[in-house]
């Protein structure tokens, strides 16, 4: 019967998790809120599908351990070694800073001894990495150095929980019952051993793992090193995450970390899975419904405060207010250590009754709130980002303008629209050829960049009329549309059609679709970007599947003018789906004949 109900409750995370992630990725709030969403519904106080959430949040913290290991895989210890300022600084003015504001709230506002604001302004100060590293990677800025700046203070958390645990014990009025702490060199006599093990035991396990093991067992000994020395730093007084850490960042040179990376990345998204879940499970709805409000603005308070110290603190580091807000809201929630450090409060009657309960609640909504919170700042940022660059694009589009009326010694023959990889090349069989032209292109980094090459292109958004004619586009013989946007394109290529019908047109096209769209603008030769590239490595690839040089070039000679005719034959008719089709049933049937007869067209 008991192996029923674990099968059962087993199913019950699936299904939840199944269910919940995929509608709340719909929704665009995200995968997380969608774990503790799944949680709040199948744990006791709501569905009642399952009754001990403690038992799954146990099992689950091995996904935080898995992340953390997952990590220091992907650094190394020369990395770890130029961030130490950023840990010890950064770290240790977000968490005292916010400690010291919350603990300031508690004591004037809630009446608690500064002991007990303290403790709590501390587990408050921490974040979840298992909530913040995933929501860094989802916003592309794990690997910058705003990313590098966040883990910083992650990491500075995980290392301050025994410390703060230590600082809780000595001001309780309770004595531990649990026995003696051993002694601090204990652990670090443990750390040390721990790196020479990297050294002379770790990769021999592996190499003889995948020496004479298959992959699965390569998978049990990274799993073996993982938790192995987590349980070590357990048992020494230290964090089974910090442990983690420590074993990723020594196999960080070694050749299998990949390898690793990549088996332990399965159990690690599964075991986070569950521990959100269980985070959900672990609320206390009872106390949430008794006082909504007050939870929430709690929480909200508490997001806030971690905001804007992060802010705050990484404008003093150079970074800007944006960035500061962007990471503060990403660390903005509570920790998962919280629950530990609010059960050996209670434990030993450190606080009054239900604070602790109140502590863990706030943090579960704050984990809740965390991802919509992360989207609305982004969007905010983003809206704020696009106003500022118009107003850029406007005054560069201005100077633009100003620089290419001035008077010049040759008017422009080409005008050239878009000036990347397409509109490049032409430029510079041009400039060969001495005929001048004017080029256009709105990416100005890029057009920085050329000038420092002494190419001469100019900022400023092609698709409008009056930068064309700013750039001669009255007096050019001709205008390469390079530009890579199809609307764009087409949209020069009408206007230019209307006001400026003598131009002759060379456009660059992306794709089939889009010919047929400029042909029904009197557009008869456009250029297909990747064309004649395709039709090169088709020759090369039969040369080296044994065909003569001559025959692989003739048979694309053949498919290129089979492939115009087609084209032109399926040009009025690429609105009716049924009729391309035939056209191109019967093209295949042609091409093949053709290439039987070897007859060029």
């Amino acid at each position: 019967m008991e192996q029923h109900q674990s099968l059962l409750h087993a199913i019950y995370y699936l299904l939840a998790a199944v269910i919940a992630v995929p509608l709340f990725r719909r929704l665009g709030l995200g995968a997380i809120l969608g774990y503790l969403i799944a949680g709040v519904v199948i744990g006791p106080q709501v569905l009642g599908l399952i009754f001990e959430p403690q038992a799954a949040l146990h099992l689950s913290e091995f996904g935080v351990v898995m992340l953390l290991f997952v990590i220091g895989l992907e650094l190394n210890p020369d990395q770890l070694w130029k961030m130490r300022l950023e840990v010890g600084l950064l770290g240790g003015a977000q968490m005292l800073i916010s400690a010291l504001i919350i603990a300031a709230v508690l004591v004037l506002g809630f009446s608690l001894s500064w002991q007990q604001g303290f403790i709590i302004g501390l587990t408050l100060a921490l974040s979840s990495t298992a909530f913040a590293v995933p929501l860094m990677e989802e916003q592309k800025v794990m690997g910058l150095p705003l990313g590098r700046k966040g883990f910083s203070m992650l990491l500075f958390q995980d290392m301050a929980v025994i410390p703060i645990l230590l600082l809780l014990a000595s001001w309780s009025p309770v004595a531990n019952d649990h026995g003696e702490r051993l002694p601090w060199w204990v652990g670090v006599l443990t750390v040390l051993g721990v790196i020479v093990a990297a050294r002379v035991l770790f990769n021999p396990l592996l190499k003889l793992a995948a020496k004479y093991g298959s992959r699965e067992i390569l998978t049990a000994a990274g799993l073996l090193i993982v938790l192995g020395v987590s349980l070590l730093m357990l048992m020494v007084g230290l964090s089974m995450s910090l442990g983690a850490f420590l074993a990723g960042l020594l196999l960080a040179q070694s050749s299998y970390r990949h390898q690793l990376a990549a088996d332990i990345e399965p159990f690690k998204g599964l075991l986070l899975g569950l521990f959100f879940i269980a985070v959900g499970m672990s609320l206390d709805l009872k106390l949430f419904f008794a006082h909504p409000f007050m939870v929430v603005f709690l929480a909200i308070a508490l997001m806030a405060v971690k905001v804007g110290v992060i802010a705050l603190i990484l404008k003093l580091r150079n970074c800007s207010f944006r960035e500061g807000i962007f990471l503060g809201a990403m660390l903005a929630q509570g920790g998962e250590f919280a629950f530990v450090l609010m059960a050996s409060a209670e434990e030993l009657n450190f606080l009054p009754p239900g604070i602790a309960n109140y502590v863990v609640l706030v943090v579960g909504i704050s984990m809740a709130l965390t991802g919509p919170a992360v989207i609305v700042f982004e969007r905010i940022l983003r809206r704020m980002t696009l106003q500022e660059k118009a107003l850029q694009d406007m005054e560069r589009h201005q100077e633009t303008v100003a620089a290419l009326e001035k008077p010049s010694e040759s008017k422009p023959e080409v005008i050239i629209a878009g000036f990347g990889r397409f509109g490049q090349i032409i430029g510079r069989i041009l400039t060969a050829n001495n005929i001048p032209y004017n080029a256009l292109d709105k990416n100005s980094d890029y057009i920085e960049f050329l000038k420092q090459f002494g190419v001469d292109s100019y900022y400023g958004d092609p698709a409008r009329l009056d930068l064309l004619e700013a750039a001669g586009i009255r007096d050019a013989k001709v205008l390469v549309v390079a530009v890579d946007g199809v609307d764009e394109s087409l949209k020069i290529v009408e206007q230019v059609k209307e006001h400026y019908p003598h131009v002759s047109l060379i456009v660059r096209a992306r794709d089939r679709s889009h010919v047929y769209k400029l042909a029904e603008l009197g557009v008869t030769k456009p250029v297909r970007e990747i064309y004649e590239s395709s039709l090169l490595a088709a020759m090369y690839t039969l040369v080296e599947l044994g065909f003569p040089e001559a025959q692989s070039q003739n048979n694309i000679d053949i498919f290129r003018a089979h492939d115009e005719q087609i084209l032109q034959k399926s040009t009025p008719l690429h609105n009716d789906l049924a009729a391309l089709i035939k056209v191109a049933e019967e093209g295949r049937k042609e091409l093949k004949e053709l290439f039987a007869k070897d007859i060029v067209l």
